[in-house]
């Protein structure tokens, strides 16, 4: 599966944000905590540099918890303060500005020592699409959104949303979607929701996902279709034309091909991460 980007979109979206960077003092990276690392920008890194950062993993709620430790690890590795939350629960939420106080610990002692007076800590939250951005930003800001106003140097026109007394959100345009040749990032987009369903095919996404969970989570197909172990040790193909027998959609492949994927997405399988730690450190 390929997604495609437009370079020009692309690039003024970058654009816009690296122009950005300078007027905040932290960025917040949100990532889905089913697929840590395909659900990012590969050029965020570039985009970003070192300024400091706070990584979100979000719906974290529908990740393999061990999994997410693991994620976790492996991005304070690369020098980044994390935190896993579901922003639609705000589970997590509160725990953002401690932890971006974390990030910015040098920062904030040396304004100490420099007798600065202290402020609100200023941050944008950056993510492709659909990983829950606006869910976040609702969250942190509230049913209503205080506008700050443009602070001195800032481009006129650039929105300032408050998150109590000790946290503003510059409002920022969305990071489109990545160019990447692995297909197997698509399929993994696709089968969490971050693509639209009008342009994957339900089935594909539906064999996919009873491979993945046959092969990662033993068990958990036979207990919410009722299957025997044989019958879980399927191929694809004929496991799904067997759970389409089991309720009763009968050769109505389409159908319990949307129902399993909405299952899948749902944690009706329980909670799953699409992107393996351990293969990644292999």
């Amino acid at each position: 599966m390929t997604i495609q980007w437009f370079p020009g979109h692309m690039a003024k979206a970058r654009r816009e944000v690296s122009e950005k960077l300078k007027f905040v003092d932290i960025v917040f990276e949100l990532v889905d905590a089913r697929l840590p690392l395909s659900s990012r920008n590969p050029m965020m890194d570039q985009i970003i540099q070192q300024k400091p950062r706070l990584v979100l993993l979000n719906k974290a709620d529908l990740a393999d918890p061990h999994q997410t430790k693991l994620w976790q690890g492996y991005f304070q590795e690369k020098g980044f303060v994390t935190l896993a939350i579901n922003a639609q629960d705000n589970k997590g939420v509160k725990n953002i500005v401690p932890s971006a106080k974390i990030a910015l610990k040098e920062k904030i002692e040396r304004d100490r020592a420099r007798g600065l007076k202290p402020r609100a800590i200023r941050a944008m939250v950056i993510g492709i699409p659909n990983v829950g951005k606006s869910t976040l930003m609702n969250r942190l800001v509230g049913k209503k959104i205080a506008q700050t106003g443009n602070k001195p140097g800032v481009t006129k026109g650039q929105q300032w949303l408050r998150s109590g007394t000790e946290l503003e959100l510059l409002d920022t345009p969305g990071i489109l979607w990545p160019k990447f040749e692995d297909p197997e990032i698509g399929k993994r987009l696709a089968l969490t929701g971050a693509i639209k369903d009008q342009l994957i095919h339900l089935d594909d996404m539906a064999l996919y996902g009873l491979d993945f969970f046959a092969r990662y989570y033993p068990g958990r197909l036979s207990e919410r279709y009722q299957l025997t172990q044989e019958q879980e040790k399927e191929l694809a193909p004929e496991l799904l034309m067997t759970i389409s027998q089991k309720r009763g959609f009968r050769e109505d492949y389409d159908r319990a091909s949307e129902m399993i994927v909405f299952e899948i997405r749902s944690g009706k399988l329980g909670s799953y991460t699409l992107d393996r730690y351990e293969e990644y450190d292999k």
